[in-house]
């Protein structure tokens, strides 16, 4: 059995502190309005912001930092992204609050581009893929532990408390980066000419997967707790620990992904979209059934981020030559799939289609996923 190498757990805990900055807020979104005098809908700028500065930081900034050593790039990201966070916290004003989200939001994008990088770099080329759901399961540990106690927390002590804790987390995770993350070689210079190289048809196909696959996921799972309360019939107190049930699903999917994606790529992906899709199905149709409406909702963390480690490794195996961008690019297209399908929810929501909308935008994107999917694996195969 291979031992997994020690790096990979200050990567993953600082992963963790990512996922925390960017999925809490959406618990404490109330909170923050009230204490900065904002009208609720102003306030969710802050989660817009940050997903905006994760698509900018996972291309720009990752190519920026491409010209020095990935570890010396990861510790001071992990400076900067306490920084920001650290302005979260003790910012006298909404705008203060705003610029730190973005700078959080930046970082992110270039850590976990860099940070797969250096994942890769520390295993052999048959455990990659595991490597990347190493890393990845900070941000799936964020969902299940992270998002319900930090809300919990921010309930209780004020949600400022909550970004004094992923300051912590972070100045732990970026001390761990540098004593135990072993210096690596760099991968090759990254320029916006570099851009070129996703170009490809295999590379923009499978972003395209990533894209629709997330954001069909994530979509549904923004207003899952409409759903939950408005047509499952569970009380607002039961939502958190419901929530709980969709982080289980995002870690055991997580590790699946990663162990059968070395395995077999391809098929790995598609049988997680077919299974989220299947799941979405039955939610949209039987949401009104509180034990069924529990049981998708962990189905859908599961499967969903059953295909994660498969958007990030196709999307670098067909782009490698674009160097630092080839693990960036990916990350920038799930999160504007999260941005896109969060959006159209809402519009659906808002035109009066249901709470249950949003589960079927999702499974029609899972669809469109499954389909592109399908197209890219054909022209492989007759290349």
């Amino acid at each position: 059995m291979r031992r997994t190498p020690v790096g990979l757990f200050a990567l993953a805990l600082a992963s963790f502190a990512l996922g925390l900055a960017e999925f809490v807020i959406a618990g404490l979104l109330p909170d923050v309005a009230d204490d900065l005098s904002v009208s609720e809908g102003s306030v969710g700028i802050l989660v817009t912001a940050y997903a905006a500065g994760i698509i900018v930081g996972a291309l720009a900034l990752t190519i920026a930092l491409s010209r020095i050593p990935p570890k010396s790039a990861l510790v001071w990201l992990g400076v900067v992204f306490a920084v920001g966070n650290l302005l979260c916290a003790v910012g006298p004003d909404f705008a203060v609050v705003l610029v730190g989200r973005i700078l959080a939001g930046a970082t992110n994008g270039a850590f976990l581009g860099t940070g797969i990088v250096v994942a890769v770099s520390l295993v052999d080329a048959r455990s990659q893929g595991r490597a990347i759901a190493v890393m990845l399961g900070g941000l799936t540990s964020a969902n299940v532990l992270g998002v319900p106690l930090g809300t919990v927390l921010g309930q209780h002590f004020g949600w400022r408390v909550v970004f004094g804790v992923i300051v912590a987390i972070a100045v732990v995770a970026t001390l761990a980066i540098l004593a135990v993350v072993p210096h690596v070689a760099s991968a090759p210079t990254s320029s916006l000419a570099d851009l070129r190289h996703l170009l490809n048809r295999q590379a923009l196909l499978s972003m395209g997967v990533a894209t629709l696959g997330f954001g069909g996921m994530f979509g549904a799972f923004t207003y899952v707790a409409l759903t939950l309360t408005k047509v499952s019939g569970y009380s607002e107190g039961a939502v958190p620990w419901l929530l709980v049930l969709f982080g289980v699903g995002l870690v055991v999917g997580n590790v699946l992904g990663g162990r059968w994606v070395d395995r077999a790529l391809d098929a790995t992906v598609m049988l997680a979209l077919a299974g989220l899709l299947a799941v979405q199905i039955i939610f949209g149709l039987l949401a009104g059934h509180p034990v069924v409406a529990g049981i998708a909702l962990g189905l859908m963390g599961m499967f969903g981020f059953a295909a994660a480690p498969g958007y990030q490794h196709r999307v670098m195996r067909h782009a490698h030559a674009a160097g630092a961008i080839a693990s960036g690019a990916p990350i920038a297209a799930v999160n504007l799939g999260n941005a896109l399908g969060a959006w159209l929810g809402g519009l659906l929501i808002t035109s009066g289609l249901g709470y249950t909308s949003p589960v079927w935008m999702g499974a029609v994107a899972t669809v469109l996923a499954l389909s592109l999917l399908a197209v890219a694996v054909r022209s492989a195969r007759s290349r």
